[in-house]
């Protein structure tokens, strides 16, 4: 693409002798960082990458780049903090000779075609830094041929960023590609309005265009309009409008002379500032929110209802228990357990939005069940739980639970028949590969040749079951001063919590 330009500013193409380029001082450095905040709002209006050039030696760094939020950048990553870049050689020529002349650049950016501006930023009379707006070559094109008004408002908003004077930006959401834009004058007549802000506007019965109407006789909420262009900051408001609920962000425009034939009999006066009005409907996010928190309220509730309804048919089973013969009341005791080991995780459920549980929570829960309803009083045995927070998809969690209560029960039940006094720990490992859940207890050990497939409890076939068809993992018992109970299964299983679920071990 060939190179254009046209004076501009600073009325003269020549050398200024009296603004040579100097590093950033501590002035400027409050003027770049007040450029540079401001700069992500700039890179949305103009659907541009912006770059932050400073001198840095006899290199130019990149400060800051601010990448447009309606279309994807020309850069796949940041490049803040990098030097030179394929925009360095048109600042080059601003840091060289002192000249500005305002015009575009054919460039190339990863091998596309874009335009390029430069614009100086300067610190009193001395050139500090230079703004490189840079834009693919179709969207530079469409920009070109919007209305002028909207244009002339964006190069406005571009010239107060450059000066360092426009506030609040920084407080300002990212303005989208679906995003109504209007333009309106310091009485608020709209100057102009985008077909997006047209059809937002028709939604709450406005069938007309709404071209050089007052937003004041509008029956809308337009305070937030006012108050931008009074105090001169930008502003952002989330509205109700009817049934339509609306982000409105408000760029003030800065106050300009007077101009036009009459300037020359009458006292120059100032045109009072308008305003760029960005809205972004969120209506629809809202509703899906709003029918998000609706079902998962009720799913914690059915989670809170099948945990009392579990902790209902224990207290059957037990009631059961106790007119059962010894054999029939064991076996429904060790239901019981079972089954408030399923319930611990629906009470989990039922307390939390999360798709995950954290395991070790679990397991300590467990162990309280097992030590207030198993665990003989007469004896000293303690339950000890270790290892990190680890989290589990649901029914990985609801196997661990049940694998965990079966191994405790076992332990408790065979590991001290003859004994009064020992301890029974429960340990959470992971490895690059697997997670590990290791019960190990200093009770009487297994029988000589012992072997699970020929002499295991129905408990542990229930484990070894749900450990190789549920967790598609593996389970060993090893007998060594005592009992040691291994599971392990892939890592793969695991998932990651919410940012807001992390807890450290």
């Amino acid at each position: 693409m060939a190179t254009t330009t046209t004076d501009r500013v600073r009325d003269d193409a020549a050398p200024i002798a009296a603004a040579p380029s100097r590093q950033a001082g501590q002035p400027a450095c409050r003027l770049l960082a007040s450029v540079a905040g401001a700069l992500p709002l700039l890179a949305d209006l103009l659907h541009a990458d912006l770059l932050l050039y400073v001198p840095d030696g006899p290199r130019l760094a990149v400060r800051a780049h601010a990448q447009p939020h309606p279309l994807p950048s020309l850069y796949g990553t940041s490049q803040e903090g990098t030097r030179g870049g394929p925009g360095a050689q048109g600042v080059r020529v601003l840091f060289d000779t002192g000249r500005w002349r305002s015009g575009v650049n054919g460039l190339l950016v990863r091998g596309a075609p874009a335009v390029q501006e430069v614009f100086p930023i300067y610190d009193g009379d001395a050139l500090v830094a230079a703004l490189s707006v840079e834009t693919n070559v179709l969207e530079y094109e469409r920009m070109r041929h919007k209305e002028q008004v909207l244009r002339e408002a964006l190069a406005s908003i571009r010239q107060t960023v450059l000066e360092g004077k426009l506030q609040g930006a920084e407080r300002l959401g990212r303005i989208g590609e679906h995003d109504g834009l209007l333009v309106i004058d310091g009485e608020g007549e709209i100057q102009y309005i985008s077909t997006v802000a047209e059809n937002q506007y028709r939604r709450l019965g406005y069938p007309e265009s709404l071209l050089h109407s007052q937003i004041s006789e509008l029956d809308t909420n337009e305070y937030i309009c006012f108050k931008a262009m009074e105090q001169g900051v930008c502003l952002e408001q989330r509205i109700e409008e009817q049934d339509q609920i609306w982000i409105k962000r408000v760029v003030p425009l800065p106050q300009a002379p007077r101009r036009g034939w009459w300037a020359r009999f009458r006292r120059p006066t100032v045109q009072p500032a308008g305003a760029l009005i960005a809205i972004q409907d969120i209506t629809d996010e809202v509703r899906k929110e709003q029918e998000l928190k609706i079902k998962s309220a009720m799913i914690r509730e059915i989670h809170h209802r099948v945990k009392n309804n579990l902790q209902t048919i224990a207290s059957l089973l037990r009631l059961q228990a106790r007119r059962s013969s010894p054999e029939v009341a064991e076996s429904l005791r060790l239901s019981v357990n079972r089954i408030l080991s399923i319930a611990v995780i629906h009470e989990f459920l039922s307390h939390g939005e999360a798709s995950v549980i954290n395991i070790h929570e679990v397991c300590y829960r467990i162990l309280t069940e097992v030590t207030q309803g198993i665990l003989d009083p007469g004896k000293n045995i303690s339950l000890t739980l270790e290892g990190h927070n680890y989290y589990l998809a649901t029914q990985q969690a609801t196997t661990c639970a049940l694998v965990v209560n079966e191994l405790l029960q076992n332990a408790v039940e065979h590991g001290y028949t003859n004994r009064n006094e020992g301890t029974i720990q429960v340990q959470l490992r992971d490895t690059a590969d697997s997670m590990l859940i290791e019960i190990r207890d200093d009770g009487e050990g297994l029988p000589p040749g012992f072997d699970l497939q020929r002499d295991g409890s129905l408990g542990l076939h229930i484990v070894d079951s749900l450990v190789r068809d549920d967790l598609k993992g593996q389970f060993e018992l090893r007998s060594d001063h005592g009992v040691t109970a291994l599971i392990s299964f892939p890592r793969w299983q695991l998932r990651d919590p919410p940012s807001h679920l992390r807890i450290e071990a």
